[in-house]
């Protein structure tokens, strides 16, 4: 009898709320550059605080891609977009579909405590997608609760812009700073021993993402 085949979809994901088919490749180190998004799209280390710093990750099988010696690596939009959603939630599931970036691209820093943080930019094909994403984002934030393998409490947000607390059980916590700007997604989530501090310092993040990352 014939086996059946099971065959990939090649049409283009229009859902950022639903996995990717495939998983990212990690078989090469990626560029440094995701489309028009580069390293001048993300704050310069000072503009985070003093202590500062960018940092090349090296990757690895944990991680998931190999790194590319630069602080900067393209990532692929769907995967990244998906992955960037609160998972692990106690709270009322959010659902509804949620537009596809056209492109994303990923930065790494150490705090002046040699901690990690990320940033991840997602570029959509226009603002309506953008804020569409993001408003799904922060539904989602806002509904994850407590008590889960995710925790989510609430800093701060406006149309614009949030910041929240992510608490995984029994890891470490981060603050999770949010930010819209025409086109253009920013996410930064930095890993903090004092999470209920932050509020000024992302405050004044915030602001400075808003001026840097949906320059062309």
């Amino acid at each position: 009898m014939p086996v059946p085949t099971n065959t990939l979809s090649t049409a283009k994901p229009t859902d950022a709320a639903v996995p990717p088919e495939l998983p990212e490749e990690a078989t090469a180190p990626p560029p440094a550059t995701a489309g028009p998004l580069s390293a001048r799209n993300l704050p310069a280390p000072d503009k985070l605080g003093a202590g500062w710093k960018t940092y090349a990750d090296p990757g690895g099988a944990e991680a998931g891609f190999l790194g590319n010696n630069t602080w900067t690596r393209r990532r692929e939009p769907h995967q990244a977009a998906f992955e960037a959603l609160p998972s692990g939630c106690s709270g009322q599931p959010v659902t509804g579909s949620l537009p596809v970036p056209q492109y994303a691209l990923a930065g790494s820093y150490r705090t002046p405590d040699a901690l990690p943080a990320s940033a991840l930019l997602l570029r959509f094909a226009d603002s309506a997608k953008a804020t569409a994403y993001f408003s799904g984002y922060q539904n989602r934030m806002k509904s994850c609760g407590t008590g889960g393998d995710l925790s989510v409490k609430q800093l701060w947000s406006d149309e614009s812009a949030a910041t929240a607390i992510r608490t995984y059980a029994g890891a470490e916590s981060y603050v999770d700073i949010s930010v819209l700007q025409n086109t253009t997604i920013a996410l930064l989530a930095t890993t903090s021993t004092d999470p209920e501090s932050q509020t000024p310092w992302s405050h004044t993040t915030a602001q400075t993402l808003q001026t840097t990352i949906d320059s062309p």
